[in-house]
C-alpha cells in the first residue's frame, strides 16, 4: 500500500506554499475555479504534471489510446524523470489496446500503474463480459487528478480526443473542477481507498514485463507525439495557458466555498459497500432536499419509476424541476436511450421541464489568444455555454456533438459536479465520485447559462394536445 502525503509534508511543496495564505483567509473552505473549455481542460492536467513536486495520483474511468492520451502520459512520464511519484489508477475496461503502454510505464521506477477489477483475458477482453459478466460489468466511473496532494481536477471528463475537442468525429461537452483547500485532503483520501483496495492490481501482476528496448521505444514514442501536427493545438494551449503562472502567484480566480466530497465505497464492486458507503446515501445530507428548483444535467438519464415519482413529488411541492439530457441524435450510447424514452411522457405529465442537447453545435474551443497578448482576469463562473460544457459557440459547425457533464443544482444556492449519471448503472453498478459546492454564484450561473442557451442547444419537449411527444429549438444562425 501506498498513501498521499500528509498536510505537513503537501506544505512543502510550491502549490502548497501558494495555496496556504488563501486557505488561511478561507478556513474550512474550499476555491473552486470550473473548466469548462476543452483546451482549458487539457491544459491544466498538463501544467499541473509540469508543476508538481512530489505526487501525482490519477484515476480515470477511460484512458484513450489516441493523441491526448499519449501527450498526457508523456507529462506523467517527464514528471517522472523529475523524480515526482506518480500513481496511475485506471478502470481496466477503458484502457483498450494500452497494455504495452501501461506495462512499459509501470516499469519506471516513479510510476506505478494499477487496473481496477481487470480482465483476466487480455485479449479480446470482451469476452470476459461474456465468461465473468455478473464481475466485469461493474466498473471504476470515478475521474479525479490530484497534483502534491494539494489541488485536484474532479468533473465529468474521461482522457482521450473526444473530450478535450481533438476529433473531427463526435466532441464531448463536458465540465470539470479545478479544486483547492480542504476537500482535497478528502480527494486524495478517497484516491489512497481506491488504490489501496481489493480490486486494484499491480500491472505487473497482470502484465508481461517489457524488455528494455521495447521498453524505451514506448517512451520515446510518447515524447516524439508532442512533435506531430495533431498535438501542435495542446501544445499551443499549454504554452498560452497561464493556469500554473496564476495558481503559482495566488492569481487563479477562486470561489471559496463549502465543498464536500461524495463517493462511493471502492467496495461497491464487489457488492460488499454498505448502503450507508454508497454515495446516493450521502447525496442528500450533504446537499439537501430542493425547496424551489431542481436543474440536471445528465447525459445518460434513466429516472426508472422511482425517479419518476420523485421528480413528481417535487412538482407537487410546486418545486421546479429543469432537466437536460441527450437526445437521439446527440448520444454516444442508443441503448440508454431507449431505456429513457420510456419515461419521456410520464415526467412531461407531472409539469417536468424537459430538454434533450442538439448533435450540430460548435464545441470547438476559440483561438486562444498569443503568449504577449494581454489578458484580462477571467471571473471564475462557467462560460457562457458551461452547461454545455465546452465553453462553445451554439452555432452549427462540428460534425456531432454529445452531452458528457454530469451537474445538478438546487434553488440557485447548491452544485453538484461529478461523474454521476441518473441512471441505475451509476446508482447501484459503477462507483461514482463528485463534489457538492455550496455556493449560490455558481449555482445560480448554471440556471442563468440554462436560461440564455437551452433554446439554442436543445430541443425542448413538451406534450401536445394529442398527448403526442414535440421537440421544438431555436434556429442558431436566425
Amino acid at each position: 500500500s501506498s498513501h498521499a502525503l500528509s498536510s505537513e509534508q503537501a506544505l512543502q511543496t510550491r502549490l502548497g506554499q501558494a495555496l496556504e495564505p488563501l486557505q488561511q483567509q478561507h478556513p474550512g473552505k474550499s476555491g473552486i475555479h470550473m473548466l469548462a473549455d476543452a483546451h482549458d481542460a487539457y491544459a491544466a492536467r498538463a501544467l499541473l504534471a509540469r508543476t508538481a513536486e512530489r505526487t501525482l495520483d490519477v484515476q480515470y474511468y477511460i484512458w484513450r489510446n489516441d493523441t491526448t492520451g499519449h501527450l498526457l502520459l508523456n507529462e506523467l512520464l517527464h514528471a517522472a524523470d523529475r523524480d515526482v511519484r506518480v500513481r496511475l489508477l485506471l478502470d481496466d475496461g477503458g484502457t483498450r489496446a494500452m497494455d504495452a503502454i501501461l506495462s512499459a510505464l509501470d516499469q519506471h521506477p516513479k510510476i506505478e500503474v494499477r487496473l481496477f477489477n481487470p480482465f483476466v483475458l487480455r485479449t479480446p477482453k470482451a469476452i470476459g463480459y461474456l465468461t465473468d459478466f455478473a464481475r466485469t460489468q461493474r466498473r471504476m466511473h470515478n475521474k479525479s487528478y490530484t497534483a502534491d496532494s494539494t489541488i485536484s481536477i474532479v468533473g465529468g471528463r474521461n482522457i482521450g480526443d473526444e473530450y478535450f475537442a481533438a476529433t473531427d468525429g463526435v466532441l464531448f461537452a463536458d465540465l470539470d473542477v479545478v479544486a483547492a483547500g480542504s476537500v482535497v485532503k478528502e480527494i486524495a483520501a478517497d484516491f489512497d481507498r481506491y488504490w489501496n483496495s481489493p480490486s486494484a492490481y499491480s500491472t505487473s501482476s497482470l502484465l508481461p514485463a517489457m524488455p528494455q528496448q521495447a521498453k524505451e521505444k514506448v517512451y520515446e514514442g510518447l515524447r516524439t507525439d508532442v512533435q506531430r501536427s495533431e498535438s501542435q493545438a495542446y501544445a499551443e494551449a499549454v504554452h498560452n495557458s497561464r493556469f500554473s503562472t496564476d495558481l503559482l502567484a495566488g492569481n487563479l480566480p477562486m470561489q471559496w466555498a463549502e465543498t464536500s466530497l461524495v463517493s462511493d465505497d471502492p467496495a461497491k464492486v464487489l457488492r460488499h459497500a454498505r448502503p450507508e458507503d454508497l454515495m446516493l446515501s450521502q447525496l442528500t445530507p450533504v446537499i439537501g432536499e430542493p425547496h424551489q428548483l431542481l436543474e440536471v444535467v445528465s447525459p445518460y438519464f434513466v429516472p426508472t419509476q422511482a425517479g419518476v415519482d420523485a421528480f413528481g413529488k417535487l412538482r407537487q411541492q410546486d418545486i421546479r424541476v429543469r432537466i437536460l439530457t441527450n437526445s437521439l441524435e446527440a448520444t454516444d450510447v442508443v441503448a440508454v436511450h431507449a431505456g429513457y424514452e420510456k419515461y419521456r411522457k410520464p415526467l412531461l405529465k407531472t409539469g417536468v421541464e424537459l430538454y434533450e442537447m442538439r448533435s450540430q453545435i460548435e464545441l470547438r474551443p476559440k483561438a486562444a489568444p498569443s503568449a504577449s497578448t494581454p489578458q484580462q482576469p477571467r471571473r471564475n463562473t462557467p462560460s457562457p455555454a458551461a452547461l454545455s460544457g465546452s465553453g462553445a459557440n451554439s452555432t452549427p459547425g462540428s460534425s456531432g456533438a454529445s452531452l458528457h457533464a454530469k451537474t445538478f443544482a438546487i434553488d440557485g444556492k447548491r452544485l453538484f459536479v461529478g461523474s454521476f449519471n441518473f441512471d441505475p448503472r451509476s446508482a447501484v453498478i459503477n462507483t461514482e465520485m463528485g463534489v457538492v459546492i455550496k455556493d449560490p454564484e455558481l449555482s445560480q450561473q448554471i440556471s442563468q447559462n440554462l436560461d440564455k442557451h437551452l433554446p439554442l442547444m436543445a430541443y425542448k419537449v413538451e406534450l401536445d394536445e394529442s398527448n403526442r411527444l414535440t421537440w421544438t429549438g431555436k434556429n442558431p444562425q436566425a
